[in-house]
């Protein structure tokens, strides 16, 4: 740093000679120029000889002065040129690779307010901008915990990735659900030069659990005051966000405020906004003590190494036994005890710009952190009404918020181009994989999709279920897109056991989902349904995959593979569940198939029993599945058996058979490879079969089909010659894989298809 300091002030020193002495000699001339009030020539060719002020000593010392002029002229062009060479080299090298370092006069972002520099308002101690290396890696710890704040953590990111132009290294301090949402999404978010790890939030409760807290953030809300004790004792410094910030800048803009920090500083911190720590909110308002207007915590630097010196764990522990004797809890979480610590040690502080957290909580002085757009940097939504909050510009704020909340996260996996990156197994993994495929093959697109990696966060909203203790519980499983959400509603009056499904959506589309769920009192009321988004990538429907995510996210011993175009009939969940035991599930291999059945009307008046479906069947209101277009895919079934039955019976895979089962959750997964329409659901009972599963009608289960309008994929099947020719392609593909994989056994596959 000594040595970025020298080599600036030379620079300094450089430039000001090269403006300030051609200025200072032409004044002195100009000045010199002048004798009684009246100009004096400097050209001899205007010199009078015989004048009596002229002298010969005058005329040298003005022939002299004219010397010195040019030869201060010509080092001034030689410094210029200099000068010019050493902004074209760019900054000295120093510690290796990672050594380019920027400041404001490079480009630091795709915005405007970015181009103003990364380091712009701040200084540093050799009295030029903080630098932060191009490939310095930014600390960022964040505490997470639940469904809610899981989803809060993924906008907050966006928003740091947006703007970020160095590796990131998040700590995540999560309770088990946010770990494993959190997990998954970044494995399969796969974003270059982001690194995670997680932190067992549940192991630090017993060092929090003695603070008496009445804030909205729980237990949680206390555990930043023992990052220094949580995260690995080399970190020197870190970021530290609350899950409701938005950045509207690149966060090496704070990292570099570090840089100011002096003396035994070791906290950054912004003045707290509301009159909260003044007292006088309301009648006996008494508040923790605090400096001032108090520090709010939403946004923190932490010197760890510094703070591990000063005992800061002693510290902030005595401070808070101390005032709990009188306060007896926290309001304000880890805030209160922060600022309390602060109270008695106000030279820990560093006090950050209010723009670095602006505060929109109710009746704040944010309004006074920014006078235009460009000057915001941290939105801080830091009331319980979050975006309902009042605010002059919150419409502006909200806005913003919202462009992050939608902003497709595909487009955020970014290079960072010439900083090394860690490597990434999965990532090297797809990349060999996607390597080994035949651009030129006119399937090229079917086969990459099979490798695509799909960004996924699990358990988008609440999710709260203990399987039965019986160990009969059955999950419904299905995948849909945007055009069934229609169908959830309706799914959950008919089915009152729990749900397993995967969402096929756009960041978008995810938001407009999550708002008509919270607006639905029938899904609001059902916390035993899993919602997975699976966010879209490419130009395929991955259906199988879909399934696979949706399977694998179930916590019940048994699942029943369905479409969410169909409608159970009620009470089958309780069947199931008999079934379940009266068939042996547990210990065979069986596959008990719910007959399909359709209707062609929108409106339909429901058969509450066999009898009354029977009776629709026969009046032409219902139909079996797919009769009209695909009789093959149900024939199987047997229905002509299944109107009299009354006992399970046992039905022979066929091929083309795709039939609604129900099996224990260690069944195999669907086979990816199939894409959009056909194929997808025939592959898995075939697998299914070859695997000797044993395929068992219910006598007394049935599924209604819904109408609905063609999927797009299906008319692509339709109208798209090639795409029939590929899925052809792919199905014989499978067959040969079948056979590699189960022998003998396995050619009948072959055999029947041929045969069809």
């Amino acid at each position: 740093m000594l040595g970025i300091c020298r080599g600036r002030r030379k620079f300094l020193a450089a430039s000001l000679t090269v403006l300030f002495v051609p200025a200072i000699t032409w004044i002195y001339l100009f000045a010199g120029s002048f004798e009684d009030g009246k100009p004096v020539s400097l050209s001899p060719l205007e010199s009078q000889p015989h004048s009596p002020r002229y002298t010969a000593s005058s005329q040298r010392e003005r022939e002299s002065l004219e010397v010195r002029v040019r030869e201060v002229e010509e080092e001034n062009r030689m410094l210029r040129k200099q000068l010019s060479l050493v902004q074209s080299r760019g900054p000295p090298h120093h510690r290796g690779n990672h050594s380019k370092t920027y400041s404001m006069e490079e480009g630091t972002g795709d915005s405007e307010s970015l181009r103003a520099g990364i380091v712009a308002g701040n200084s540093s101690e050799c009295g030029q901008q903080p630098v932060v290396e191009k490939c310095e890696t930014i600390h960022v710890a964040i505490v997470c915990a639940g469904y809610n704040a899981s989803r809060d953590v993924v906008t907050l990111v966006k928003s740091v990735l947006f703007h970020r132009r160095n590796p990131l290294h998040f700590h995540l301090i999560a309770d088990a659900i946010a770990k494993q949402i959190l997990a998954t999404l970044f494995q399969t978010w796969m974003v270059p030069a982001v690194r995670i790890d997680f932190y067992d939030a549940d192991e630090l409760k017993s060092e929090v659990s003695w603070i008496p807290n009445k804030h909205y953030s729980g237990i949680y809300g206390l555990m930043k005051l023992v990052l220094t004790k949580t995260l690995p004792s080399n970190l020197e410094r870190v970021i530290v966000l609350d899950t409701d910030i938005t950045f509207a800048t690149d966060i090496a803009e704070l990292w570099a405020v570090f840089h100011k920090f002096k003396g035994q500083q070791v906290l950054g911190l912004v003045e707290n906004q509301s009159d909260w720590y003044l007292g006088n909110l309301w009648k006996n308002h008494r508040p923790w003590p605090a400096l001032g207007r108090g520090y709010n915590t939403g946004v923190i630097l932490l010197l760890l190494d510094k703070l591990r010196k000063m005992k800061w764990e002693q510290m902030w522990r005595l401070t808070a036994e101390r005032e709990l004797m009188s306060m007896l809890s926290t309001s304000l979480a880890d805030q209160d005890i922060f600022n309390a610590v602060i109270k008695q040690n106000p030279f820990l502080v560093y006090q950050l710009p209010c723009f670095w957290n602006v505060q929109l909580s109710d009746h704040t002085r944010s309004e006074q952190c920014y006078r235009d757009v460009s000057d915001l940097k941290v939105i801080h939504w830091n009331s319980p009404k979050k975006l309902r909050v009042k605010n002059k510009h919150v419409e502006f704020f909200r806005n913003l918020y919202l462009t992050f909340l939608e902003y497709d996260g595909n487009l955020l996996r970014r290079e960072l181009f010439g900083c090394p990156s860690e490597a990434d197994v999965n990532s090297e993994n797809l990349q060999k994989q996607l390597s080994e495929l035949d651009e030129d093959d006119l399937c090229y697109e079917f086969r990459r999709e099979r490798f695509t990696v799909h960004r996924t966060h699990l358990y988008f909203l609440h999710y709260e279920y203990e399987p039965a203790s019986d160990n009969t519980d059955v999950t419904l499983v299905a995948q849909l897109s945007m055009d069934r959400l229609q169908m959830l509603e309706a799914i959950c009056k008919h089915w009152e056991g729990p749900i397993s499904l995967a969402l096929y959506l756009s960041d978008a589309e995810a938001q407009q989902f999550l708002r008509y769920a919270q607006g639905s009192e029938v899904l609001m009321s059902r916390h035993n349904i899993g919602y997975h988004i699976v966010y879209k990538e490419g130009q395929f429907y991955p259906v199988n995959l879909l399934r696979n995510v949706a399977m694998k996210h179930i916590s019940t011993p048994y699942m029943f593979l369905s479409d969410i175009d169909f409608l159970p009939m009620y009470g089958l969940y309780e069947y199931l569940r008999k079934s379940v035991i009266q068939l042996d599930l547990a210990n065979t291999k069986k596959a008990l198939i719910v007959p399909a059945f359709e209707t062609l009307r929108y409106r339909l008046s429901f058969p509450k029993s066999k009898a009354e479906l029977l009776s629709m069947l026969d009046m032409g209101t219902l139909f079996t599945f797919r009769y009209h277009v695909w009789t093959k895919g149900h024939a199987p079934t047997n229905f002509a058996k299944w109107r009299t039955a009354t006992t399970p019976y046992r039905v022979e895979w066929e091929a083309d058979f795709e039939p609604y089962v129900i099996v224990r959750k260690d069944c195999p997964e669907y086979d990816r490879r199939f894409v959009g329409f056909g194929w997808n659901k025939v592959a898995h009972i075939m697998e299914l079969d070859a695997q000797e599963y044993e395929f068992t009608v219910l006598p007394n289960a049935y599924m209604i089909h819904m109408p609905h309008a063609p999927s797009f994929d299906i008319t692509k099947f339709r109208s798209n010659k090639q795409y029939r020719i590929c899925l052809k392609t792919l199905k014989e593909e499978f067959q040969q894989d079948m056979s590699r994989h189960y022998g003998f056994a396995a050619l009948k596959y072959l055999t029947a298809e041929n045969n069809s």
